[in-house]
């Protein structure tokens, strides 16, 4: 079946969790793939007065999205900008920090020991060549992870949200996304970086990169991605204008009292259904089940192909989250 099981596994991972700002509910399931390279953080108290919750969506191997999972929101707190109140510089900050504590520590694998088991398969943004021999793709994820290499090969989406009393603030790299429900309707707060955008087109092509067949030089299908350092060798450029950047977009919302909730997920979901059919869903699931991380595995199983191959066979994560005391104006930019 080559990168896919011959049956999916469909057992989940869930969690449900609250505080008096917020309530959330999670799931993840590895579905056909042959390893689970998605990674989460569900955090509603990062600290006295602020929420974060991450998803994290691994190409290549599991590594370095659980990596961010353990390390990103840490690096938060000890930020300057965060300290000051500045939530969206301090979450650029540490998205372009994975990258550097992971080649400054040439032991950075070992961080992840108890955490991280042997990888085997690779997520589709990851162009493969028809025949590729599953035990070699077995050694060579063993290889990536028990590497002394001073650079990640592998790499993860991030999508992560703050939220701090009415604020919420959102930072995306990659291809993964988050949904806010506000009154029945889907309002994305992301935007997916992928080679067809022009924004990303140019900086490619300026940084010495190439688009084949909808993939950079002709490998990964997604323009901004944590790790992935083969793509970010130019000494002349900083690291937001590398051919690959784990710069993030970032979207601040202040939120309304009929902000419903949040959907943050990885692009297993997206790749079945659209922002607003993910939000119709919950919201009739809502009718019928209070537990958001039963509501959850629903659009996990929904979202489940009956067959290995194309959409609905990828790694799925997702986390709803609910405010319980709204403020009162709303205006997202």
């Amino acid at each position: 079946m080559g990168t896919y099981l011959s049956k999916p596994k469909t057992e989940k991972v869930s969690q449900d969790g609250e505080n008096h700002r917020v309530r959330y509910g999670l799931s993840s399931m590895q579905g056909w793939r042959t390893s689970m390279e998605d990674a989460h953080t569900a955090l509603p108290d990062l600290d006295s007065s602020t929420s974060f919750f991450a998803v994290y969506d691994g190409h290549g191997g599991k590594a370095v999205a659980k990596f961010c999972a353990k390390f990103l929101h840490k690096e938060l707190l000890t930020d300057e900008a965060y300290l000051g109140g500045d939530l969206a510089e301090s979450l650029r900050r540490a998205f372009l920090r994975m990258d550097e504590m992971m080649c400054s520590n040439k032991k950075w694998r070992e961080l992840l020991r108890d955490d991280v088991q042997k990888t085997t398969g690779f997520d589709d943004e990851v162009y493969l060549m028809s025949g590729v021999n599953e035990n070699e793709t077995d050694a060579a994820s063993k290889e990536e992870l028990d590497s002394d290499s001073e650079e990640p090969s592998s790499g993860c989406t991030a999508c992560a949200v703050i939220m701090r009393g009415n604020k919420l603030v959102v930072a995306n790299a990659g291809d993964s996304r988050c949904v806010l429900s506000k009154g029945g309707q889907a309002y994305d707060l992301s935007k997916d970086h992928k080679p067809e955008l022009e924004a990303e087109k140019e900086r490619i092509l300026k940084a010495g990169g190439f688009i084949h067949g909808g993939r950079i030089n002709g490998s990964l299908n997604l323009t901004r991605a944590i790790g992935d350092m083969e793509f970010k060798r130019n000494k002349l450029l900083p690291a937001e204008e590398q051919i690959v950047t784990a710069n993030p977009d970032i979207i601040t919302a202040d939120l309304s009292e009929d902000a419903e909730f949040i959907a943050l997920a990885c692009d297993g979901i997206w790749d079945c259904m659209s922002s607003q059919e993910l939000v119709d869903f919950v919201h009739e699931q809502l009718k019928l089940q209070s537990k958001l991380s039963v509501i959850c595995e629903r659009v996990l199983d929904n979202c489940l192909a009956p067959s290995a191959g194309g959409e609905g066979c990828d790694n799925m994560t997702l986390i709803l989250i609910q405010l319980k005391k709204p403020a009162t104006s709303t205006s997202w930019h």
